[in-house]
């Protein structure tokens, strides 16, 4: 897919929820949209301007049939899809510039300013249904948490903060400690039980739910420059629950690996230009990846090449030791224990053709054919054993060794 030239820096981006249709906030405070194809073509849908300020955040209904745009002006406006016109103004929404926005149900909208202050709206009223202060500095970013209800927020003030929307109170169900550096991604992994927190030092946070909010129970060094966004990868791709997007104000997206940690590869290089949001179309599951930093181009890449291709490179690499690896054979026991372990082994269930992902899975009762388990157990003994140092310092303990010269080579 060839660059999509806007004519602006552009500050946000937002997928349609099942269309192929991508939206842009611009420093001119102009909003974009685009309609794409697979093959690489785009067409501008409608260009509108709500504000003489900058739009720095953007957010899209549950169908897809309203867009809120805000930023520098302070105002939330909605924007009708279908027409490309703006329906609704909330002047004055904040007493300072609005930086962040996420639609967390149907009918409500989380906004948060460069003060730390936070509000809840329900589109179908002009007023806020609540407002918190417990924050004194910008608000980065934001994650729900369904099964709860809960809506975290990250700040630039050093701590992440709980909010149960169900409670009429005013204040967080929990915050954390100062974590001595500015947090400003946030995004769920395993299945909600861990969060992942960018941070300015280039510092990845793990806080357990199990744990409580109070501190990150890991940090994982490797990125040179401020982590400023990261996303989740479509949940067909193998270890998709610990394979994440980070974006860097180095310029480069990357696709990484936790649990044990490992460098993927490169997904989208915007040069010198920091990465501003990235997000993957179809609600998550699409697959394209859209990125935009500060060059005036918003930039959508084929996971499809990124992630089948390392596949069918290790499965390459997999086949030519197949003989070797055999002889080490009925020795079932450790590839089992991997597998229970965790999803995010050392991207063995990666190497599997699509149809026999059901064998690395968990290895569970829907491939009891003893004629397909030579295969997929020979892969995982090669891979655990040239990871199994790595493994071994971290199981049982969410502790992980990450070499200073992680992202070295890039």
């Amino acid at each position: 897919m060839p660059d999509i030239p806007v004519g602006a820096q552009i500050f946000d981006l937002a997928f349609h929820p099942e269309r192929p249709l991508v939206f842009g906030g611009l420093l001119t405070g102009t909003v974009k949209a685009f309609t794409y194809d697979e093959q690489g073509n785009y067409e501008e849908k409608f260009s509108v301007r709500p504000s003489k300020r900058s739009c720095r955040t953007l957010a899209v209904s549950a169908d897809g049939s309203q867009l809120w745009a805000a930023g520098k002006g302070k105002a939330i406006h909605t924007i009708d899809v279908g027409t490309g016109e703006v329906v609704e103004t909330r002047a004055a929404a904040h007493d300072v510039p609005i930086n962040r926005m996420k639609r967390v149900l149907p009918h409500l909208l989380a906004s948060g300013d460069d003060d730390g202050v936070i509000k809840l709206w329900d589109p179908r009223k002009q007023d806020a249904v609540r407002k918190y202060t417990h924050h004194f500095d910008f608000i980065s970013d934001f994650l729900w948490l369904d099964d709860k209800k809960q809506l975290v927020a990250t700040s630039g003030d050093g701590t992440l903060s709980v909010m149960d929307v169900r409670s009429k109170k005013m204040e967080p169900v929990a915050q954390s400690e100062d974590q001595e550096d500015e947090l400003l991604s946030i995004l769920a992994i395993k299945g909600g039980q861990k969060i992942v927190v960018g941070t300015q030092v280039g510092i990845l946070s793990i806080f357990n739910r199990k744990s409580g909010w109070g501190d990150c129970v890991d940090r994982l060094p490797g990125h040179p420059a401020s982590i400023d966004v990261l996303c989740a990868i479509p949940s067909r791709y193998p270890n998709s629950q610990s394979t994440i997007l980070t974006g860097s104000s180095d310029g480069i997206l990357r696709a990484v690996q936790l649990f044990p940690t490992k460098l993927l590869g490169v997904v989208a290089d915007h040069g010198d230009f920091p990465i501003e949001r990235i997000a993957v179309d179809m609600n998550g599951e699409g697959r394209w990846v859209g990125s935009v930093g500060h060059e005036e181009v918003l930039k959508l890449t084929d996971l499809q090449e990124v992630f089948e291709d390392e596949e069918d490179e290790n499965s390459e690499q997999d086949g030519s030791g197949d003989d070797s690896e055999a002889e080490g054979g009925g020795d079932g026991s450790d590839s089992d224990a991997e597998k229970t372990e965790q999803t995010a082994g050392p991207v063995a269930s990666a190497d599997v053709p699509p149809g026999n992902e059901s064998e690395d899975d968990g290895g569970e009762g829907k491939d009891g054919s003893s004629d397909e388990e030579p295969e997929p157990e020979p892969r995982k003994r090669k891979r655990k054993k040239e990871k199994d140092p790595l493994q071994r310092r971290k199981k049982g303990r969410n502790e992980v060794e990450a070499e200073p010269a992680f992202f070295a080579d890039l």
